[in-house]
């Protein structure tokens, strides 16, 4: 696939190092040499110097027979330009924006072939806010992914000294659970994939994905490690677009404080939130964390723009007493350095993000592709299509499926109905297929296996 991307930031990068292992043709579009070299350097890509907007810049980068645009750059309105250019000069088949703004994002109309030609809008800020929520939701996760609009979810914990399955063989939850069903999609032991079987012993601190529906995650996280309390208060440091969204989302079910620097930005959020208390100030302040009872919180959340502002934050806040802390972290490095030290989850706003746009790049009916332990693995949903004659999955028990190594279904949707993968369970046509892949260099095997050959009609 001919792809061009408008933006070498953390996100832009972040795709064209994801794609460009996967046989794509990537072209990067930025006004900074200095960060386009670097990519080059990495990547197998193409590099264009200039604003992405422009027809001669597009041109150049190859938009006369893209398959498609995805502009990522920090401009909402240069996103939302380049889109236009792209369509009513080069016709490219799929046009993919990143826009920020709320205001453009509440005004559905605006986005159609009519006005402004986008096919797909992604909006980091609301990805990164409802990513945030489920963890909220969760106690005790490391990572929370739902599948057919919630039906399913996917779910990662640090199995504990303690926890009714720790010791014992994968084959136990069933008898330890008789009315729940669940699959271990994966196993990381010390950084590295497991495949799961029914002999493989569950050892303290694993991270154990698994997968069920949504009414079972709870009971499913009790066999793994001691539940942890209900969460009430919850402090967010930076009132900035996720500070915001977060807390509208979440003040009417829990007590939240937010702190934020600049007061005329307090104001904003006084005025626009119903029940959460604003306090102006820095998170840093050993003082004010103080003065707010920090060690009371359930949760302290540091989301501001500024990594080291909020790694330091986090660190104060739980050596203060903050019973768990979550950081966001732009800089990737940075990432597996502090998760599970102090800090109990690092969050990568451009690893959310990256999950929406890869949905739409695969080939094949995929509808989500989720990126798991900082990218090391995905997770992804896709609908089988066909019959037995045309597709390799349709008509076929799971254990007849030829999956690429370290690929494993975990579950499959049908119309309202989660069934749990068996050896013996049959896909059928329009069944929404959960699959977790360890090796990305197996994903284009994944994709194919849900193609539909020529015999289909």
């Amino acid at each position: 696939m001919k792809i061009i991307i408008l933006g070498a930031g953390q996100v832009g990068g972040t795709l064209a190092e994801h794609l460009a292992s996967e046989a794509n043709d990537i072209t990067v579009v930025d006004t900074d040499g200095e960060r386009l070299r670097d990519l080059g350097d990495r990547l197998d890509i193409r590099t264009v110097q200039g604003r992405g907007s422009l027809p001669t810049v597009l041109r150049q980068a190859g938009a006369d027979d893209a398959d498609m645009l995805v502009a990522v750059t920090n401009s909402d309105e240069t996103n939302m330009v380049a889109c236009q250019v792209a369509y009513s000069l080069f016709h490219t088949p799929t046009k993919i924006a990143r826009v920020r703004e709320s205001s453009y994002l509440t005004r559905e109309e605006l986005f159609d072939n009519d006005h402004i030609p986008v096919d797909v809008l992604i909006s980091p800020e609301q990805v990164v806010t409802n990513y945030v929520k489920r963890l909220i939701e969760h106690p005790g996760a490391l990572q929370v992914i739902d599948f057919a609009e919630g039906k399913a979810q996917l779910v990662a914990v640090k199995a504990y000294y303690g926890g009714p399955l720790v010791g014992q063989q994968l084959r136990q939850i069933r008898a330890h659970m008789p009315n729940v069903d669940t699959r271990v999609a994966a196993i990381f032991r010390r950084d590295r994939p497991i495949t799961p079987r029914g002999d493989t012993v569950i050892e303290a601190d694993d991270e154990v994905f698994f997968i069920a529906a949504r009414k079972d995650i709870r009971a499913v996280m009790g066999e793994l490690r001691r539940i942890d309390e209900t969460n009430k208060r919850v402090v967010i440091a930076g009132g900035g677009q996720i500070g915001e969204r977060l807390a509208e989302a979440i003040e009417s079910r829990y007590q939240v404080k937010i702190i934020e620097m600049s007061p005329a930005r307090c104001r904003h959020l006084s005025d626009t939130l119903e029940s959460t208390v604003v306090l102006q100030g820095s998170a840093s302040d050993k003082d004010l964390m103080l003065e707010e009872n920090i060690a009371d919180a359930d949760i302290f959340l540091a989301l501001t723009n500024d990594d080291e502002a909020n790694i330091m934050s986090s660190l104060l806040a739980k050596r203060l007493g903050a019973r768990k802390v979550m950081t966001i972290i732009n800089n990737p490095a940075y990432v597996d350095l502090v998760q599970g030290g102090e800090i109990d989850i690092a969050i990568s706003p451009q690893l959310a993000t990256i999950g929406t746009l890869l949905a739409h790049v695969r080939r094949g009916d995929i509808v989500s592709v989720h990126s798991l332990r900082r990218g090391a693995a995905e997770a992804i949903e896709a609908v089988a299509h066909g019959d037995a004659k045309s597709s390799k999955v349709v008509g076929k028990a799971i254990e007849d499926i030829a999956l690429p190594p370290g690929t494993t279904i975990g579950a499959i949707i049908r119309d309202e109905e989660v069934l749990i993968a068996h050896d013996d369970t049959v896909i059928e046509t329009g069944d929404h297929v959960i699959l977790f892949v360890v090796d990305k260099k197996h994903i284009r095997d994944v994709e194919k296996l849900f193609h539909v050959g020529l015999t289909f009609f």
